[in-house]
C-alpha cells in the first residue's frame, strides 16, 4: 500500500508540475519532462516491472496533453521505466556523475525512440516536432540528477 501511495503522489506531482510549467511557457515544458523523471525515480528504487508500470501510466498520461499520436509516450516511457530498473538493479548509479550520464542517456533514447515512432506513423506528426525537443535531455538529465540527489538526502534523513 506504501509503494502506491508513494508513486500516486510521485505521478501527481509530475502532473502539476507539467501542467504549471505548461500554462507558464510552452517551451520551458519542452525542455523538462517531469514524467519521464517520476518513471526513472522509481525505476532506480522500486525495480523494473514498477518503472515499466508507471512509465506505461506516465506515458499515457503525457500523451492525454499532446496532439499527436496517442500511445507513442506511453510505449517509449514504457521500455524506459523497464531499462532503468533493470541497469539500475545490476549498476550503482547513484552517484551524481553517473546518474546524470544514466539520465541523460535514458531520455536520449527515450527521445530518439519517440522521434522515430512519430516519423514512422506519420511524417506530418514529425513536422510538429519543435527544435527545442533535442536540448530535452541535457535540460532533464541536470534536474533530475539534482532532484535525485536531494531525494536521496531527504530520504536518509527521514529514516
Amino acid at each position: 500500500m506504501r509503494n502506491f501511495v508513494e508513486i500516486s503522489i510521485g505521478i501527481i506531482i509530475a502532473f502539476f508540475l507539467y501542467t504549471i510549467i505548461g500554462k507558464i511557457s510552452f517551451s520551458l515544458s519542452q525542455l523538462l519532462n517531469f514524467f519521464t523523471l517520476a518513471v526513472i525515480y522509481f525505476a532506480i528504487t522500486k525495480g523494473e516491472l514498477y518503472g515499466a508500470c508507471i512509465g506505461t501510466v506516465c506515458g499515457l498520461i503525457q500523451d492525454s496533453f499532446s496532439l499527436g499520436v496517442f500511445g507513442i509516450s506511453g510505449l517509449s516511457k514504457t521500455l524506459i521505466g523497464f531499462l532503468a530498473g533493470f541497469i539500475a538493479q545490476r549498476i550503482n548509479v547513484l552517484p551524481l556523475v553517473r546518474n546524470f550520464l544514466f539520465i541523460l542517456v535514458l531520455i536520449i533514447g527515450e527521445t530518439a525512440l519517440s522521434l522515430f515512432l512519430y516519423y514512422f506513423i506519420s511524417a506530418e506528426y514529425a513536422r510538429e516536432i519543435t527544435p527545442l525537443i533535442l536540448f530535452q535531455p541535457l535540460c532533464t538529465a541536470i534536474l533530475g540528477s539534482i532532484v535525485f540527489l536531494f531525494l536521496r538526502k531527504f530520504r536518509v534523513l527521514s529514516f
